[in-house]
């Protein structure tokens, strides 16, 4: 009998992946869901960034895909499978809820972050690239979105700083958590996707506000090292 975790991994990765189609498109929240209304909050990176959302659905598809025909009853793919599910249960109606609620929609991506990068530590140590590849990129996109996410939504709450001030406490939560995670898990995908996200911040930025550049590629160049040393460690997947 085919496991049930490989069954809900593939139906919560097909209805994560087809949620679009069934709401708004969303692009950052709108003026009137904020009390201070955050237009193009410098957080928030410059949006060719978000292409990869497509490499995301399609990996994420053929790794679903692959482990419910190969992998259905693997216990290694099975250790991860239950975080992944619940990140991937909770996404699928995320784009609903950004639409409706800053609020709801940042504390929901901070739940698809953290079962994201779970099921990236547990990931199995055979068929790299069938999961901890794939779960890696999008554990790594959930990392930088939720601390933009929370930085438009807590500058458009006026909570502790401005906009300004919440950019660099992005960046820096962003680059934190990145680099733990990247030193735990040796993730060059994980990364690597922080570090796409850094840049397109850099990007939407530019030299307009210099200092928020400077510190996303300050988070990118000390990412950048650290997956270098990491595989000249001998250190490129999770254990």
């Amino acid at each position: 009998m085919t496991n049930i975790k490989a069954i809900l991994t593939a139906l919560f990765t097909v209805t994560f992946v087809t949620s679009p189609l069934l709401t708004d498109p969303f692009s950052g929240f709108r003026a009137d869901q904020l009390p201070i209304p955050q237009i193009a909050p410098p957080v928030q990176p410059a949006g060719y960034a978000f292409a990869i959302w497509g490499l995301i659905y399609a990996w994420l598809v053929i790794s679903a895909g692959f482990g419910l025909w190969k992998r259905a009853g693997d216990p290694a793919w099975d250790r991860a499978r239950p975080a992944l599910i619940i990140s991937l249960l909770v996404g699928t109606p995320w784009l609903a809820v950004a639409n409706s609620s800053a609020v709801w929609a940042t504390i929901l991506i901070f739940v698809m972050a953290m079962g994201a990068i779970v099921a990236l530590l547990q990931a199995p140590r055979d068929d790299y690239w069938f999961f901890a590849a794939p779960v890696g990129i999008y554990a790594g996109w959930l990392t930088a979105a939720s601390f933009v996410s929370l930085g438009s939504t807590a500058a458009g709450y006026g909570v502790l700083t401005d906009a300004m001030g919440w950019a660099y406490l992005g960046i820096t939560g962003a680059f934190v958590v990145a680099s733990a995670i990247t030193y735990r898990t040796g993730s060059a995908p994980y990364g690597l996707t922080v570090i796409w996200a850094l840049v397109a911040i850099i990007v939407a930025n530019g030299t307009e506000n210099i200092m928020i550049s400077a510190t996303a590629a300050a988070g990118a160049a000390l990412l950048l090292g650290l997956i270098a040393q990491r595989r000249a460690s001998g250190r490129t997947a999770p254990s």
